[in-house]
């Protein structure tokens, strides 16, 4: 296995996708609550599910999500490269059961692999986007550390209701990655701590992009 796509967080286990996930992905791709921003939560058939979603999360930059202490299947996120080769630039994206939703699951494994983009992967700019309207998504992009860049409009081959507000898109680069972790972070650490580690960056940044 890749050690790439292969990490654990305090509650998550992040992996690479296998054949074997083809049913629960069916299952998350036809839940209309997880999918009511995109298709407007539309049904997926599973041929679809296994000749265009699966081969692409067997791709690079995906990694499905499982409780540790469970084994329990929660869904997935991801950091999928630009049209440009390599990690330069990245799209963090993340798809849950709504079980796991307003559990810190999502904000917890987007901090994960904004770490490991910037640390292990090279990257230079982490991005994001979601509908205006999603404000879920938008409170996970901040909380791992990404702020608000601009609002665009793209023509759609369906309205979603709340697509009037357009789409909002989200980052954060390197730099600023890098100088949140100089600038304050004292304040945060433990008293037994000496030098600032990524989960402290991760926490920071969370807790100033929440205020």
């Amino acid at each position: 296995m890749d050690p790439r796509f292969f990490l654990e967080t305090a509650r998550l286990r992040l992996r690479s996708f296998t054949e074997g996930d083809l049913d629960r992905l069916v299952a998350l791709d036809n839940d209309p609550g997880v999918r009511r921003f995109i298709d407007a939560g539309r049904p997926v058939t599973r041929d679809t599910v296994r000749r265009l979603t699966l081969p692409r999360m067997l791709g690079r930059g995906f990694w499905a999500a499982e409780e540790r202490s469970t084994g329990a299947w929660l869904g997935w996120f991801s950091l999928e490269p630009g049209e440009e080769p390599g990690w330069d630039v990245v799209e963090l994206g993340y798809r849950l059961h709504r079980a796991a939703w307003g559990l810190g699951y999502a904000t917890e494994g987007a901090r994960a692999l904004v770490g490991k983009a910037f640390t292990d992967l090279g990257t230079e700019r982490v991005t994001a986007q979601t509908m205006t309207v999603n404000t879920g998504s938008r409170r996970v992009m901040e909380k791992a550390g990404l702020t608000y860049v601009r609002t665009f409009f793209e023509e759609w081959p369906e309205t979603i209701e709340g697509s009037e507000q357009g789409d909002v898109a989200y980052e954060l680069t390197r730099k600023e990655w890098a100088e949140a972790g100089r600038a304050g972070f004292a304040a945060i650490l433990p008293h037994n701590k000496t030098r600032i580690s990524l989960s402290d960056i991760a926490a920071y940044r969370g807790r100033t992009a929440s205020r």
